[in-house]
């Protein structure tokens, strides 16, 4: 497990692209610059995506971890 704080957590399983993607933006959108998400996925898309997203976005994806069927994305906003 990740020794990363988030500041806010955000759950997303059990649903598939691009809602995670979707749920994500507008949460990350309420942080303030420097805060971290924690967002919790079971779309194994979601690897690709999140990672396509925070490059596109500049949002840095600090770590992703796998958990069983679990995806877990720690992401710094900007």
């Amino acid at each position: 497990m990740s020794d990363v704080q988030a500041n806010m957590e955000l759950d997303c399983r059990g649903l598939n692209c691009p809602l995670p993607i979707l749920k994500t933006k507008k949460a990350i959108e309420t942080l303030n610059t420097g805060d971290v998400l924690k967002m919790i996925a079971t779309d194994p898309g979601s690897i690709n995506d999140m990672t396509a997203w925070t490059k596109r976005t500049g949002n840095e994806l600090i770590s992703h971890e796998e958990s069983g069927d679990e995806y877990i994305f720690f992401i710094r906003k900007k």
